[in-house]
């Protein structure tokens, strides 16, 4: 069965199967999502119009038996920014997609009669449309349960909740995952532009798939055992992430004084302690959770956990340091248990856990609420956004509309998406992968953390500008190509730090495909994705004055370093000299 590209129109309820294009062929995750919206979507569109399309797309290794090769990408127009998107996540749709021989999956249209909402059913060169007015209102976990119960379990689920329902800026697309709970398409709005075509549920059906070619499989499980004996042997991906998850990194940056604190007026929290990742793997083991759990079939880092309450009652899993940082430092929760709470909840409404943070930390600018008060906080998602209140819709629309609509000067944002967890004053090589992502503020578009804190791949001094720029551009080149394949993000870990690591991933392409690629045309591929990306922005109507940080973070010093952002608009222009 050969691989085919499925396109979907709400406008007709209709759907074709097509061959895949030459030109897409080398092409998986973000690199066939962006060039698809690239070449078929026009920038000038409104995101939430018929013109936008919401692409997914498996990675060129998703499907195989490749470690850590179950990432999804989903990309569209961002009602967020205004520009380019690409969203990847874990859990079961990367594979059963690819094992199905699901190339790219292209919606486009909107329904005529937008009284409804729909579910998509993807099986083997079909797609199937059912109106589920019964599930309008409804939040991904009992959309989940209704889809898993009517499929006998055999499907891969993507939903929305109610803020994607109601288009909402900070409304993601949620993914079941290996154990039944509930990954996320993040950042950019994805979740509004589903919900703007009125889909509901998107089920690819797990029976009638085949299991994934390999070109060359004595190659191929060569190259995988070397590729995962590096993941494992490394001190980050195979020791420090297992062990206390992402949230290890509370620590480290508020150490290293980059730990944005009360809306990112400091770099580090006096109360860290009582949320950072030993004291989340302390509570985790008393009460009977798993401090090691994987977010996608093949994953060997396990980076991801079950989080439980004082009485071992399930919370949440998947609990990331950004999610904890945002409710954390950034507006005063010190409470780890109820963090987790709001976290749970944010999984089954499908709202961006780093938007909404950010979102409350300016909240408490605006005095929409205290420093610290995780009740009100709680209960404004809950009840508010949930329900779509007007202050509801307000907060619903990120962080730029809420500093906008208060008239509030100190709001941190880039191409109008949050700044995530590292302060770029105190973080150099970050802020310019910040400024200059293609996605808006995105810490995964070229994490920089890796070299700037953790020493991964080098060093290259935090506090300084000097490397930077250069620094933040390579990493994002081969973050684009990672992106591609499939791969978790954390794979770059070993990729900068162990010689056998990146050489082993081009040679699992090869062997998967039967081609010849070099390490030079994995980093061409992802310039090629970069630069198309680029220009769809620039269409879009965003210029280099888009490329910048917030104005606050050049005159505003950050402690204990006290320092400022102090790139010119020329140094950030040079990034886009390659």
């Amino acid at each position: 069965m050969s691989d085919k590209i499925y396109r979907v129109n709400m406008a007709t309820m209709g759907f074709s199967v097509e061959d895949v294009p030459a030109e897409w062929a080398g092409l998986g995750g973000r690199g066939l999502t962006s060039i698809i919206v690239a070449e078929e979507v026009d920038p000038e569109c409104h995101p939430l119009g018929p013109n936008n399309k919401l692409v997914f797309a498996p990675g060129l290794l998703s499907g195989t038996s490749a470690a850590n090769s179950g990432r999804n990408s989903c990309g569209a127009k961002s009602p967020l920014t205004g520009g380019i998107k690409e969203s990847n996540v874990g859990g079961t749709s990367a594979g059963i997609m690819a094992k199905l021989g699901v190339k790219a999956l292209i919606i486009e249209g909107l329904p005529k009669d937008d009284s409804t909402f729909y579910h998509l059913h993807v099986s083997k060169e079909k797609v199937e449309f059912f109106a589920v007015p019964e599930l309008v209102g409804k939040n991904n976990y009992e959309v989940l349960d209704y889809m898993l119960e009517k499929y006998s379990k055999k499907v891969a689920v993507m939903s929305i909740g109610t803020p994607g329902e109601m288009r909402m800026n900070l409304a993601n697309i949620s993914v079941k995952d290996p154990g039944g709970k509930l990954r996320s398409h993040g950042r950019g709005g994805l979740g509004a532009v589903m919900g703007s075509k009125k889909i509901k549920c998107i089920t690819v059906d797990a029976e009638s798939y085949k299991e994934t070619t390999i070109a060359d499989p004595e190659k191929f499980k060569e190259a995988s055992k070397i590729f995962t004996k590096a993941l494992q042997e490394n001190p980050i991906s195979g020791q420090g992430l297992p062990a206390f998850g992402t949230n290890v990194l509370v620590n480290i940056l508020n150490e290293a004084g980059g730990l944005p604190t009360r809306n990112f007026r400091s770099g580090s929290w006096e109360h860290a302690e009582n949320i950072c990742g030993e004291t989340m793997a302390e509570n985790i083991k008393a009460r009977g959770g798993k401090t090691t759990h994987g977010c996608h079939a093949g994953c060997v880092i396990q980076c991801s956990q079950v989080y439980n309450g004082p009485e071992g009652e399930y919370i949440t899993s998947g609990f990331e340091y950004e999610t904890i940082w945002a409710y954390g430092a950034n507006m005063g929760i010190e409470d780890l248990d109820l963090i987790a709470r709001i976290d749970g909840l944010m999984d089954d409404l499908g709202v961006d856990a780093i938007e909404t943070g950010v979102v409350f930390g300016l909240a408490v600018d605006a005095g929409i609420l205290a420093y610290g008060d995780g009740k009100r906080a709680y209960e404004l998602i809950a009840n508010d956004i949930a329900k779509g209140t007007p202050l509801g819709r307000i907060l619903g629309g990120g962080t730029h509309v809420l500093g906008k609509l208060y008239g509030l000067v100190r709001v941190p944002t880039v191409k109008g998406q949050s700044i995530p967890a590292y302060d770029p004053r105190a973080v150099k090589g970050q802020g310019v992968t910040y400024a200059t992502s293609t996605m808006g503020a995105d810490h995964t578009a070229g994490y920089a953390v890796a070299t700037n804190i953790l020493n991964s791949g080098g060093h290259v001094d935090p506090l300084k500008k000097e490397g930077q720029i250069e620094l933040a551009r390579n990493l994002q080149i081969a973050t684009a190509a990672v992106d591609s394949t499939g791969m978790c993000i954390f794979v770059a870990f070993p990729a900068l730090d162990d010689p056998a690591c990146l050489p082993a991933l081009v040679d699992m392409i090869n062997a998967r495909f039967g081609i010849n690629l070099t390490g030079d045309d994995v980093t061409n591929l992802g310039i090629k994705i970069l630069k198309a990306e680029h220009a769809f922005n620039l269409k879009a109507g965003l210029t280099s004055a888009d490329d910048r940080l917030p104005e606050f973070m050049k005159y505003e010093v950050l402690p204990p370093h006290n320092v400022v952002w102090d790139f010119t608009g020329a140094e950030l222009d040079s990034f886009w000299d390659f």
